[in-house]
């Protein structure tokens, strides 16, 4: 397996391709209008101490100073015991800091109007798999209790314990089920060299307030699988690629000489056809090679997925040919929820099938094909109603909602009334509003096709409105509007 990833940066927007095998497989999206400055950690001054508060006024370099309050000076104890967090209840603001101190901070609240950032000491570095919680008081390893197996969390576990020292603890992630220890332990390298390198900030006269920001897309995207077999990662970015120059130097090395800077003309998504993909990404029709096709519909509560053979005839039978069928549509399937990225309940309706084997050969080849999906997924097996209900964990937002918002026609429906319907409605309000109110005649603004059906194939029906009411009709064409929008005025 060959992987290439493709990044396509513009002032606005970062947007990654992930390619396996020459296919097209996740796409990530970062806009920058969206980022805010949780988790960045900052060197900050302490300027103003209130005991009535139990907080403090932390210059960070921000147009407002931030806020610090006693209860988030204190040091990790997620793996200490109930005996041992007596030590750590909070004191007085006072004893804590002082005036004119230097202090590590790390963001857990954007600002938000007249309010400054809210800090912690508590400092926290993730990773694709671990958490990484520095201080000799954190030197413990903690599992996520999202991890159902307790035989998955002890495994983590003794893997992590191998590599803890004073420096600091670990949390695993919920991510990490499944992980071998090769990529668990490259993610201990990559945080602990971070770390050094934050602390070597931090104790640098005249260093910057910002120590660490969190990693832009572009860096996180390597970070996350500097484990995958990355043959090379083409950005068309100069700057872009100097930044993950200097970053990959500094933390991981070996992914350096796979860096390669795009300079054609021909913009990078439309060479490599990945701009295509995006686009087709966003159908609900998704049409398989043998001319089968699946119907992808994603809604608030769950996505369905429905199989159909289309124009696939097959060869031999009418069983053998929906088989076929719903086997290539598992690895269509797969391919759609990564690229996609489909989270929560999926419900798919594969074309009912007669055999036993039939039906366990389907989920085993759904099986395989999302193995090698990084999301979590659990699939059942074929419910009474011949449904395969599966989940796949939610690790950000789908590429519809990124890209999409709610049709302003239909209101998310997914459907407008028709030309006919729209007509009735016209025609109805006519009366109503003859009822309601006098006048000589009355005008009326709709839309092109709705505007040129009142004067022809509903003319008929609008003549015979105009001698109910004893008023003439004017129609008018209004040309920004959508088919259901129209004004009855009066005259």
């Amino acid at each position: 397996m060959s992987v290439e990833l493709f990044m396509n940066i513009t002032p606005s927007e970062t947007r990654v391709a992930y390619i396996e095998d020459g296919i097209l497989q996740e796409i990530h999206i970062d806009r920058e209008s969206k980022r805010g400055i949780v988790s960045n950690i900052y060197k900050g001054k302490i300027i103003r101490i209130l005991p009535g508060m139990q907080a403090a006024f932390v210059d960070i370099g921000l147009e407002r100073a931030a806020f610090l309050h006693a209860s988030d000076i204190m040091p990790h104890t997620e793996c200490v015991s109930d005996s041992e967090q007596e030590q750590f209840q909070v004191k007085d603001i006072s004893e804590l800091v002082r005036q004119g101190q230097d202090i590590m901070v790390q963001v857990v609240k954007d600002p938000m109007g007249t309010k400054g950032a809210r800090l912690t000491t508590d400092i926290t570095l993730p990773s694709r798999y671990l958490v990484f919680m520095p201080g000799p008081t954190s030197a413990h390893v903690a599992t996520s209790q999202r991890i159902e197996s307790e035989e998955e969390r002890q495994r983590l576990k003794n893997i992590v314990e191998k590599y803890i020292t004073t420096e600091g603890g670990f949390i695993v992630r919920t991510a990490a089920e499944g992980a071998s220890e090769h990529e668990i332990a490259q993610d201990i390298q990559f945080l602990r060299r971070l770390w050094k390198k934050i602390q070597e900030r931090m104790s640098r006269p005249g260093s910057k307030n910002l120590l660490y920001g969190e990693l832009v897309l572009s860096q996180r995207i390597l970070r996350d699988f500097v484990g995958d077999p990355i043959e090379k990662i083409v950005v068309d970015s100069k700057r872009t690629f100097d930044l993950l120059f200097e970053f990959t130097k500094e933390f991981m090395p070996e992914v350096t000489s796979k860096l390669v800077h795009y300079k054609g003309n021909m913009p990078i998504f439309d060479l490599y056809d990945i701009e295509n993909e995006i686009q087709r990404a966003l159908d609900r029709k998704v049409q398989l090679k043998s001319g089968g096709y699946l119907i992808i519909d994603q809604t608030e509560a769950m996505t369905t997925i429905d199989i159909n053979t289309g124009a696939f005839v097959g060869h031999r039978n009418l069983e053998e040919t929906i088989f076929n069928t719903n086997i290539e549509a598992t690895i269509a399937i797969a391919r759609q929820l990564r690229l996609r990225n489909l989270g929560g309940i999926v419900i798919i309706d594969f074309i009912d099938m007669q055999q036993a084997l039939h039906r366990e050969r389907v989920l085993q080849s759904l099986q395989e094909s999302l193995s090698k999906d990084r999301a979590k997924t659990t699939v059942n097996s074929f419910s009474a109603l011949g449904l395969v209900e599966m989940t796949r964990k939610r690790t950000r937002e789908s590429i519809e909602h990124i890209l999409c918002e709610e049709c302003p026609s239909c209101r998310g429906r997914g459907m407008v009334k028709s030309v006919e319907t729209i007509c009735n409605e016209i025609l109805r309000e006519i009366v109503r509003v003859h009822k309601a109110h006098r006048s000589e005649y009355l005008l009326v603004y709709a839309s092109s096709a709705v505007a040129n059906a009142l004067t022809a194939d509903e003319s008929h029906a609008l003549a015979e409105v105009e001698v109910f009411v004893g008023k003439h009709v004017e129609v008018k064409v209004e040309p920004f509007y959508v088919q259901e929008q129209y004004d009855v005025v009066l005259m």
